[in-house]
């Protein structure tokens, strides 16, 4: 396996910059996920590590070699594509061994490593079988087994799983998982879906209008969050965000809006720098971290009326309208129905919470997501 290394890569189609000079290290045997919305760049940021785009600037190293301008099939990599990509007229034992065809292995030869990759997937039944007569998890399975027949120096997937079916795509997530890890694997994994990228990587790179926003380990992302728009984008329901005024008093700073209002605490640095520019200021606060008030007096509340309570099984999302149309949602774990009506509150610990300033960017230090 070898290290991936983006220098200011950038492309542009005309005068659009679809990918902004972004820089990316990926560590040998590392499983990187490029996450993001639709139309973020990580599908255009996938292909020119493959060769299959060319970037209008920068440079790619493979293993530390140079590979900007090689072709492809010169980069010693295995792919595995949102479709699957297989020759419909061949058998499955002939889709798999394809590569080693045209590097010149003789049948013998390539039918026997193809057998070998099919028992480790456990689909060593289905060999003499075409794609039209098996499962999309099999027919995923075969474009996996096709990828890993030739050793690479690293494996590149577009969202290989999102054609599948739910249970199936969290067996398959499972098997992924496990397959890189005893492998070794370098692999880069496109996908928009965070639970996908939660699950499997070792890093996330979060990816926003052809920039990378963040680029950390999972957990890292989700407890600490550099912008409003991670904030936002990573977590299911994803981090409560509101809109509030900081005001100075002898008692501290306290933070007030849209039915928010957080006690006074002390202040500290980076803090007090964001508030010399504006006193602006976005909490985020967790699903999680929140919990149905007793009474709505008091702070460190969230005020609002019900405009959703969803009973899940071991759990229950309960969803308030605020002020100004802002609405936050509490996970309740438990399976009893939560019973609330009309007004209702939030209660949350403020060293649960997370601040970020008037541009959007993580106020770092003070009351910001626990570690734990």
């Amino acid at each position: 396996m070898a290290s991936i290394q983006l220098d200011k890569i950038g492309k542009s189609f005309g005068a659009v910059d679809t990918i902004r000079e972004i820089d990316l290290a990926i560590g040998d045997g590392e499983f990187v996920c490029l996450l993001g919305p639709s139309g973020c760049g990580k599908t255009t940021t996938l292909r020119m590590i493959a060769g299959l785009e060319q970037p209008t600037r920068g440079s790619i190293r493979i293993g530390g070699r140079d590979v900007t301008c090689a072709q492809p099939k010169d980069r010693n990599i295995g792919m595995v594509f949102q479709d699957y990509a297989l020759y419909p007229h061949m058998t499955i034992a002939d889709n798999i061994a394809y590569p080693l065809k045209v590097r010149g292995v003789v049948e013998a030869a390539r039918h026997e490593k193809a057998g070998e990759i099919a028992q480790v997937l456990h689909i060593d039944h289905l060999l003499d079988r075409l794609p039209a007569q098996i499962s999309g998890g099999q027919q995923q399975r075969t474009s996996l087994a096709r990828a890993l027949v030739h050793p690479a120096d690293a494996f590149l997937f577009d969202e290989p799983l999102s054609n599948l079916d739910a249970r199936m795509r969290v067996e398959a997530r499972a098997f992924l998982y496990h397959l890189q890890r005893s492998r070794g694997m370098t692999a880069v994994y496109v996908t928009h879906d965070q639970a996908e990228a939660m699950a499997l990587s070792t890093r996330i790179a979060v990816m926003c209008a052809g920039d990378i926003v963040q680029y950390a380990p999972p957990l890292e992302i989700y407890r600490r969050p550099a912008t409003t728009f991670v904030a936002g984008f990573v977590g299911d329901p994803p981090m409560n965000l509101v809109a509030v005024e900081a005001a100075r008093s002898e008692h501290g700073i306290t933070l007030r809006g849209a039915g928010l209002e957080v006690s006074p605490f002390a202040s500290w640095l980076a803090l007090d720098r964001a508030l010399e520019h504006s006193d602006r200021i976005t909490v985020g606060v967790r699903p999680e971290h929140l919990r149905i008030a007793k009474g709505d007096a008091g702070t460190n509340r969230l005020r609002g009326k019900l405009f959703a309570n969803e009973a899940m099984g071991p759990e229950s999302l309960v969803t308030l309208d605020l002020d100004g149309g802002v609405r936050v949602t509490a996970r309740v774990f438990g399976d009893a129905t939560v019973r609330i009506d009309g007004d209702a509150a939030f209660a949350f610990d403020t060293d649960r919470i997370t601040l970020f300033d008037a541009q959007g960017v993580r106020i770092p230090g003070g009351a910001e997501s626990s570690p734990n």
